[in-house]
């Protein structure tokens, strides 16, 4: 346990002359008679009270330094603790163009990859692993972290109405997004560096291209797998109008030459999924990846400990109070 305001322990030292005031003058105070002889009373037995009365002051001075210590903030002590697990580098680069909102995978396209994208990350939990989103254009969603908690809770946010909403150009950047996810891998020191890439469309945007952003991931010894999602020919798409929604049949466009050709440049793997059972197989099979040890440093928070010795002071006081009223109640 460490103490925020450390300096509020200096106000112990009232207690000095505190002590030194009840010592020796605390009895000047007490009513006295003049008595001729006291040897009758030499061998008369203490009264109870008598023996309790120091109790009063060891009270206040006991209930005084818990206020001390309630105001010097005891906080729980950060500790930082460093382990050594098995696990490999993972990036998941995702498309989130408007067209994975077609449902020929249930509810839809982005809901299945992200619900199996979650079971794979729960099924991880030593990965250091992160996660990129593009459509027309790409961005970090969550860097690499051990932290799966919050990994999943950006994952659950992601939604294809920030390229539908105009927050980022719609499309399908294949290039920019492996490039992304690949930026994210460059520094890593694991044995094992993956990229997992799932689209549904073919690359019509972006400043690279997607065989360019894959020399780059095979000359960093980064292995891409890609993933194509969607039903051959065409998809049922839920088209908003007037009052509702009507459903039209858009053609599926997945470019499988270029998908497939970035796995064979970088040792990785092509997989195509038409249904969500496909896709659930897909995500088990690239867990089968040999797996390499990685450091993690773990950080455990601290929190304010005041309020067991604030109960006691005051539980004390109380008592202090109690007794000066009552048992030890002086009569004028």
């Amino acid at each position: 346990m460490e103490f925020a305001n450390k300096e509020y322990f200096f106000l112990l030292l009232l207690l000095i002359p505190y002590i030194f005031w009840y010592l020796m003058y605390r009895k000047k105070n007490e009513p006295t008679i003049r008595m001729g002889d006291t040897m009758a009373y030499r061998y008369a037995p203490r009264s109870w009270k008598v023996t309790l009365m120091p109790l009063q002051p060891l009270l206040r001075i006991a209930a005084f330094v818990l206020i001390v210590i309630v105001l010097a903030r005891p906080q729980t002590q950060n500790s930082w603790k460093n382990k050594t697990v098995e696990g490999i580098d993972i990036m998941l680069a995702m498309d989130v163009s408007t067209s994975m909102l077609a449902e020929d995978l249930k509810p839809n396209r982005i809901e299945a990859a992200k619900q199996v994208a979650a079971e794979f990350i729960a099924g991880r939990p030593n990965d250091n692993i992160g996660l990129t989103i593009f459509a027309g254009e790409s961005f970090t969603q969550c860097p690499m972290t051990t932290d799966h908690a919050a990994l999943l809770s950006l994952l659950h946010n992601v939604r294809t109405d920030i390229a539908a909403r105009g927050l980022i150009e719609d499309g399908t950047a294949i290039g920019m997004g492996l490039a992304n996810a690949v930026s994210r891998l460059k520094d890593s020191k694991a044995k094992s560096k993956v990229v997992i890439l799932l689209t549904d469309g073919s690359n019509n945007r972006g400043d690279l291209s997607p065989m360019t952003s894959a020399e780059i991931a095979k000359s960093l010894g980064i292995r891409v797998y890609t993933v194509g999602v969607g039903t051959n020919k065409v998809a049922p798409y839920p088209m908003p109008v007037a009052g509702g929604v009507q459903y039209v049949n858009i053609p599926v466009e997945i470019d499988t030459k270029t998908l497939s050709d970035i796995a064979a440049a970088t040792d990785g793997d092509f997989y195509r999924a038409t249904n969500n059972r496909e896709l659930q197989n897909i995500y088990k099979e690239i867990d089968r990846l040999e797996k390499s040890k990685m450091n993690v440093k773990q950080f455990s928070k601290k929190y304010e400990a005041y309020q067991s010795f604030a109960l006691a002071a005051i539980v004390i006081l109380l008592l202090e109070i109690l007794l000066r009223i009552t048992i030890f109640r002086r009569i004028p």
